[in-house]
């Protein structure tokens, strides 16, 4: 009856590990946190948590073709810190990418089509030559940022991307936990960001730091997915 009990047990937490993932529904601006789906688009899994899988689905970009959602656009300074708070402890070993996009107006009606967005942000992985791969992104609650002080004044979709690696080895096994934030920059600069890349369209699927297995061999180098960070 031990036995069973224990293994019953085992099973149910793995059952919790498996299903409760996370999304990140609240955005860091003007030093406070706002409330959920309220600056941030409401995700499709708002209530799943499941993540994108298909870098190449139109969902890849928000992650928003069920909700419809709309979100309210908040104001911020350039050169301001601003972030976003998961919902939950972003457990799954990973890096993250934050991407910024300008909206040619009214950022509420924009679908963030095109060769628009630029990388603003990234946490990448640690390695040392083959022994170890540590991830300084995973484990945290809130991920903050920057508006580089060069970036054009205007309204902005703000992207952040999670790329879980614990189940990275087979094509399409990378998870991409992600969500689009809604902001108006003033006090902006003249910069001009890129490379500019479409979203879907910067990744295959197959680069390096997306296919890939963490646990066996250890890797001995980490290659960011995405273009450089434009830092103005």
């Amino acid at each position: 009856m031990f036995a069973q009990k224990t293994l019953f047990a085992g099973l149910l937490s793995l059952a919790t590990l498996v299903s409760s993932h996370y999304t990140f529904p609240s955005l860091i601006a003007n030093g406070a946190v706002t409330g959920a789906w309220v600056n941030v688009r409401e995700t499709n899994n708002f209530n799943s948590q499941d993540p994108v899988t298909d870098v190449t689905s139109a969902d890849f970009r928000c992650y928003d073709s069920a909700t419809n959602p709309t979100a309210s656009t908040a104001t911020v300074a350039a050169g301001s810190t601003i972030g976003f708070q998961a919902d939950g402890s972003v457990y799954h070993p990973g890096v993250i990418n934050v991407y910024a996009a300008k909206a040619p107006s009214n950022v509420t009606t924009w679908d963030g089509s095109g060769a628009v967005w630029f990388k603003i942000y990234q946490i990448s992985a640690v390695t040392d030559g083959g022994s170890t791969i540590s991830f300084p992104a995973q484990n945290a609650l809130s991920y903050s940022f920057p508006i580089p002080k060069a970036l054009p004044s205007g309204q902005y979709l703000v992207r952040i991307e999670q790329i879980a690696l614990h189940v990275a080895s087979t094509f399409g096994g990378a998870q991409f936990y992600l969500s689009c934030a809604q902001i108006n920059v003033t006090g902006g600069g003249s910069g001009t960001p890129g490379p500019l890349v479409s979203i879907p369209g910067v990744y295959t699927g197959n680069e390096p730091g997306i296919l890939i297995d963490i646990y066996y061999p250890v890797p001995a180098t980490y290659v960011q997915p995405g273009p450089a960070v434009w830092s103005g």
